[in-house]
């Protein structure tokens, strides 16, 4: 009977309003919410295959959620290092255990709000543990395909670390008018293995026209000026062209010998420049200048923080300079995000819905470019839940008053019996 259809109809109404209300309020109640992802309702009828071409029956009316995984949020700054937002598709994996078994399950993120527990490790405020590609010498695992290939990142406790002199870069201009056997002496701070700093004079001689010999002279140690190794006597020089550059430079690399202080011996190999190039050491007619000298080495140093850079690679920062790459953060990409299935933690599970899951590099092949110091903020736009919490309103009451209307017909359809 199609007034009891009507009144059924009515009543789906009530149950698809009533689910889209609490979308919104779901939307509303997450709009301060890292990295949320507002839920739609999506309407669609329900028909009934009517008995004759002349009669109609009631069908009605279903909701379904629909999710924005896909939507970009705002990113909005902060002044935590560790907090981490992604401009594109990708998803951050973490997981719910420190120390991930066999039962833990991986889930998937944009809330990137993670700071570091008692024990160092990266977690959110969800209590979600972020999962990184760990990096040896800078160097990933071989497989970074799969997920046994990442770990919880860890940034504490690591040690400090001295890294000694193997290069030297020296460029400065040796006088053309200088005399024959004239001198000139620059003076370089070099690290041994322990992260000593001794002092180096290396003594520029005049031989002839165009010609001059180089003599490095044995460390000492910068905290006393006592002699701290030996380089040896080795044949160094460098030879001109007209033009000031250098036409062949003779510089073996530099080995220091014997340190007092227990370091191992050293090996520096010197840069000075190219032949027939103005870019390092050059004769002109003008006074000794150095334009820069540098090297590679640096003392011991302490861990100060970590610095995390568009790659998501995690990098431990120390107080001499030193930056050590510890891990790198992997992309989590799925062919539908809008597929996985939300958890509790405003987290995610793949489904079959989903697609396969991939694991990427940031800013490689849309993934998106990892932006620290910042978070996503919200798609939760208000007032647009606001206007269709009205519209929600009147579409229940007007089904409600679809019930009331179907049931004062019945009750005048009775009446006819008495």
């Amino acid at each position: 009977m199609s007034i009891y259809g009507a009144m059924f109809s009515g009543v789906s109404g009530l149950n698809a309003q009533s689910q889209a209300l609490g979308i919104i309020s779901d939307n509303i109640s997450n709009i301060n919410t890292v990295g949320y992802k507002g839920t739609s309702a999506q309407f669609y009828t329900l028909v009934t295959q009517a008995a004759t071409g002349t009669t109609f029956t009631p069908g009605g009316v279903q909701a379904v959620p629909i999710q924005s995984l896909d939507h970009q949020g705002l990113l909005q700054g902060t002044a935590s290092k560790t907090d981490v937002a992604i401009t594109g598709r990708g998803f951050f994996v973490v997981n719910e255990a420190a120390n991930p078994g066999q039962s833990d399950e991986y889930l998937y993120t944009r809330a990137g709000s993670f700071r570091p527990d008692k024990n160092g490790d990266l977690v959110n405020s969800a209590g979600y543990f972020l999962q990184g590609w760990p990096m040896t010498n800078g160097v990933l695992p071989s497989n970074t395909s799969v997920l046994s290939s990442v770990e919880t990142v860890n940034v504490s406790n690591f040690n400090g670390t001295a890294e000694p002199t193997q290069n030297i870069d020296a460029a400065l201009n040796l006088p053309s008018t200088a005399a024959v056997n004239d001198s000139f002496t620059s003076t370089i701070q070099i690290f041994d293995s322990l992260g000593n700093a001794h002092d180096i004079d290396i003594t520029y001689t005049k031989a002839a026209v165009n010609d001059w010999t180089i003599t490095v002279g044995d460390p000492v140690l910068a905290s006393t000026g006592v002699v701290s190794g030996t380089t040896g006597v080795v044949a160094r020089s460098i030879q001109f062209n007209g033009d000031g550059t250098p036409s062949a430079i003779t510089f073996p690399d530099i080995t220091v010998t014997g340190w007092t202080t227990g370091a191992s011996n050293s090996t520096i190999t010197a840069n000075v420049g190219n032949v027939n190039q103005a870019d390092g050491i050059t004769q002109f007619a003008s006074d000794f200048s150095i334009n820069s000298i540098d090297q590679d080495g640096v003392r011991f140093g302490g861990f100060t923080g970590v610095n995390i850079d568009q790659d998501g690679v995690v990098t431990a920062v120390f107080d001499n300079g030193e930056q050590r790459p510890i891990y790198q953060l992997p992309m989590a990409v799925f062919d539908n995000p809008n597929g996985l299935e939300a958890v509790t933690g405003n987290a995610y599970r793949q489904t079959d819905r989903s697609g396969v899951l991939v694991l990427q590099q940031a800013n490689t092949g849309g993934t998106g470019e990892v932006v620290s110091s910042a978070l996503e903020a919200s798609t939760v736009d208000l007032a647009e839940e606001f206007t269709k919490m009205i519209t929600t309103q009147r579409a229940y009451s007007a089904s409600a008053k679809i019930i009331t209307t179907a049931d004062d017909m019945l009750d005048e359809l009775i009446r006819i019996k008495r």
